[in-house]
C-alpha cells in the first residue's frame, strides 16, 4: 500500500521480518476470534435484553443507555495503558491477563440484584473484553503482511458481527431455558475457554534493541501519537461515525424496531439478527476484497470519503420514515457505515511498528469514547423530547436526526484533513 498524506515513512516492517506461516496464522487468528466473538455478544446482549431488564429493573431511555455505555465507559478507561502493555508484554500475556477480568464481570452481572450492580459489572466487564481486539491488531502488526492485515482486521471485525449474531436470536432462544443471570454465568465459562486456547496457540513476544528492552521505539509515545496529521484526521470520524455505528447497532436499533416500528420482542431480536447478519456479510466482503484494494493504492482515507455518505442516506430514509423505517434501513445504514471501520489498520499502519498497540488503543479510545457519549446523550435526547410533550416516534426520530447532524460535521472535520493533506502532497 502506497503511503497515504500524513503518515509515517516508518510504517514498513520491522528489521526482523516475524511474518507468520499461512497455516500457524490461522490458528493465531482463530483463537483470537474466539474471544472476540465472546466480547461482541457480551456488547451487544443489552439490546435483546433491553426489555426484560426495562421490566425487571423499571428503567428509562437514559438509564439504559448508561447501563449500555457502562461497558464502553470501562473499556474506554484501560486504552492508554493498555497500548503501553501491548507493546511492552506483547498480546498473549495481556489478553489473558485481562480476560480474568472479564470473567469476574461478567459472574459480578450474573449476580447483581440492583441497577448500580449491574452498572458496575458492566463497567468491570468492558475493562475485561478491552484487549480483545487490540491485542490480536498489535500482534498482526508484525505477524502479517500489510495487505494482510487489512484483511485479517476486517475478518476480526466479521467475527465481532458473528457475536452480535449470536446476541440476538440465540439469546432469545436460550433465555426460557437459562433465563439472564445464567446466560452471563455460560458466558463467564466460555471466556475462559477461549483463554486456554490463546495460551496455547498464539506465539510470546520477542523484543527487538537491547536484551531485556521492552521493544524499540520507546520513544513514540502518546503525544507523538495525538499529534500526528493522519491520525487527527481520522479522529472526527472515529469518535462520531465509528462510535455512532456501534451505539446503534448494540442498542438503539433494538429500541427503535420496539418503540416506533411497532415490533414485538421477539420480532426486534429477529430484526437485530438480519441487522448483524448484513453487518457479518459486510466484514467478510472487506477481509476478500482489501488486499485487491491494496494492490491497486486505493487507501482506506480514500475509500471512506467515497462510501461513508451512503449512510448519511440511510440516516435521512429512517428519520423521514419514523414507523415505516424497519431493521433493512438500519442495516443499510450499518453498512454503510464499514467504511470508516478501514480506518483502524490504517491508523496502525501510519506508525512504526513498535508503537502499534499505542497507535490502536488511543485511537479504540477515540472510538469507544465515542459509542459511550453516542449511547447516552440518544436516551438523553429522547427523553428531552419526551419531557417537551413529544410523541414517542417523535422523539426518536429528533433524536436520531440530531445525531445524523453530529455524524455529517465529523465527515465534513474528516473531509477537510484529507483534502489538504492530498493538496499537500501534490504540492
Amino acid at each position: 500500500m502506497s503511503a497515504a498524506p500524513g503518515r509515517s515513512k516508518a510504517s514498513t516492517p520491522v528489521p526482523e521480518n516475524e511474518w507468520l506461516a499461512p497455516r500457524t496464522a490461522a490458528w493465531v487468528f482463530m483463537a483470537f476470534a474466539l474471544a472476540y466473538f465472546l466480547s461482541a455478544l457480551v456488547r451487544a446482549v443489552t439490546a435483546t435484553l433491553s426489555p426484560v431488564l426495562s421490566a425487571e429493573l423499571a428503567l428509562q431511555a437514559s438509564d439504559l443507555g448508561l447501563l449500555a455505555g457502562g461497558y464502553f465507559f470501562g473499556f474506554a478507561l484501560t486504552q492508554m495503558p493498555l497500548g503501553t502493555l501491548l507493546d511492552r508484554y506483547g498480546p498473549r500475556r495481556v489478553i489473558l491477563a485481562f480476560l480474568c477480568v472479564a470473567v469476574l464481570g461478567c459472574a459480578a452481572f450474573a449476580m447483581a440484584t440492583s441497577f448500580a450492580g449491574l452498572l458496575a459489572a458492566r463497567v468491570l466487564t468492558g475493562m475485561g473484553v478491552s484487549a480483545c481486539l487490540m491485542a490480536p491488531l498489535t500482534g498482526y502488526r508484525r505477524w502479517l503482511s500489510p495487505a494482510t492485515q487489512m484483511r485479517a482486521n476486517s475478518w476480526m471485525l466479521m467475527t465481532g458481527s458473528f457475536g452480535m449474531v449470536a446476541s440476538t436470536l440465540p439469546v432469545q432462544w436460550l433465555m426460557p431455558l437459562l433465563g439472564w443471570r445464567g446466560l452471563f454465568w455460560l458466558l463467564a465459562g466460555l471466556v475462559v475457554v477461549s483463554m486456554l486456547g490463546i495460551a496455547a496457540l498464539v506465539p510470546a513476544w520477542r523484543h527487538h534493541g537491547s536484551a531485556g528492552a521492552p521493544a524499540a521505539g520507546r520513544a513514540v509515545g502518546y503525544g507523538e501519537i495525538w499529534r500526528h496529521p493522519y491520525f487527527r484526521q481520522m479522529v472526527p470520524i472515529g469518535f462520531v461515525n465509528y462510535g455512532g455505528m456501534v451505539a446503534v447497532q448494540t442498542l438503539w436499533a433494538g429500541p427503535w424496531l420496539v418503540k416506533v416500528a411497532g415490533y414485538t420482542p421477539d420480532q426486534s431480536a429477529l430484526g437485530l439478527f438480519g441487522i448483524n447478519l448484513c453487518m457479518l456479510a459486510a466484514f467478510w466482503l472487506w477481509g476478500v476484497i482489501n488486499p485487491h484494494l491494496a494492490h491497486r493504492g486505493l487507501l482506506p482515507e480514500r475509500l471512506i470519503a467515497w462510501g461513508l455518505p451512503l449512510s448519511f442516506v440511510a440516516l435521512g430514509a429512517i428519520v423521514g420514515l419514523g414507523a415505516d423505517a424497519g431493521w433493512p434501513l438500519w442495516a443499510a445504514f450499518c453498512v454503510g457505515s464499514t467504511f470508516v471501520a478501514l480506518s483502524q489498520p490504517a491508523v496502525a499502519q501510519a506508525l512504526p511498528p513498535q508503537a502499534a498497540g499505542r497507535a490502536l488503543s488511543a485511537f479504540n479510545l477515540v472510538i469507544f469514547a465515542g459509542i459511550f457519549v453516542v449511547q447516552w446523550s440518544i436516551g438523553l435526547v429522547v427523553d428531552a423530547f419526551g419531557a417537551m410533550g413529544w410523541s414517542t416516534e417523535a422523539s426518536f426520530r429528533g433524536a436520531v436526526a440530531v445525531f445524523g447532524l453530529c455524524c455529517l460535521l465529523a465527515y465534513g472535520g474528516f473531509l477537510r484533513g484529507y483534502r489538504r493533506h492530498a493538496i499537500a502532497s501534490r504540492g
